[in-house]
């Protein structure tokens, strides 16, 4: 992309992709080890481009209006990058979350411009949904709900799966991904099956919270993966396995990388880094990490 730009979103449709060539080196992988880098707004997370994206999508279906508020039941990073998407193209917003989540995250949101409700929080996630859901019917507004809206996949299917396969020149023998809300690897998983044949599907979850694989939710500290729920987004008939990646291995990898190739990664990548050497070794080809998260170094 050259020349000036309408906005910003513009410049996150389509991010590079880089050879771990360092990574590679330090460990001796055998194959091809690549980086799709999903990141470069705002909050330095995939969140920003999929928040602006899933406006974009309601819009086009006649579901979301000019001017109509916009509800979400969040109050993590992508209700950060849906608060600056949603005023900057000129929608209200409206967060629900629980009342647990702290004053000055509160008045963060706040500041954005966004409207926050709370929830008591013996109701759980169930009880927020709700209250956002009627709360919706209350200002006549649209409620996003990205864990549960095929808008969210629909985005990578249109925008992340085609520009990675064009990067790559439709040459790939597998993608590793974390699932968050499970739009990323759905999205891109169902178009790169659709389109390049056998690439072997790899999502990520924390050891920690193997809830993907029916296992024990625990706590855990890659932020971004690892709900401790199996989000309805998550298509788990295109993922050939689930690959759990322990909190202090996925710190390390993150580390690492930005030593060996300068790719500021986040946990949640080191995660993925750490999934994608393990499959280096037992099938051979090349390999691309999809990273979601930026991380900030000072």
């Amino acid at each position: 992309m050259s020349g000036v730009v309408r906005n910003i979103y513009n410049t996150l449709y389509n991010r590079p992709t880089v050879r771990l060539e360092g990574y590679t080196a330090l460990h001796g992988l055998p194959g091809e080890l690549l980086a799709y880098l999903n990141y470069g707004g705002a909050t330095g997370s995939a969140k920003d481009a999929l928040a602006e994206g899933m406006l974009a999508l309601a819009m086009e279906r006649g579901q979301l209006r000019a001017g109509q508020p916009v509800i979400e039941a969040s109050s993590g990073t992508f209700a950060v990058a849906l608060t600056i998407a949603a005023i900057h193209s000129g929608h209200p917003v409206h967060l629900v979350m629980p009342g647990t989540v702290t004053p000055d995250r509160q008045r963060m949101f706040t500041g954005l411009g966004a409207t926050v409700v709370l929830t008591n929080y013996v109701y759980g996630r169930a009880g927020t949904l709700r209250r956002a859901q009627q709360l919706a019917e209350e200002v006549d507004g649209y409620f996003v709900n990205y864990f549960s809206n095929d808008d969210n996949p629909e985005y990578h299917r249109r925008v992340t799966g085609p520009a990675i396969l064009k990067a790559v020149d439709g040459k790939l023998d597998a993608i590793v991904a974390g699932v968050g809300s499970g739009g990323t690897l759905t999205g891109v998983g169902e178009y790169l099956k659709a389109w390049a044949g056998t690439v072997w599907t790899v999502a990520v979850q924390p050891f920690e919270s193997q809830s993907l694989t029916g296992g024990f939710s625990g706590r855990h500290g890659i932020n971004g993966i690892g709900s401790g729920f199996v989000p309805d987004n998550y298509n788990p008939y295109i993922v050939d396995e689930v690959v759990s990646v322990a909190t202090g291995d996925a710190v390390a990898a993150a580390r690492e990388v930005l030593a060996t190739d300068a790719v500021p990664a986040a946990v949640s990548c080191g995660a993925v880094l750490c999934a994608a050497r393990e499959l280096q070794k037992r099938r051979t080809g090349r390999v691309l990490c999809i990273f979601n998260g930026m991380a900030v170094v000072e």
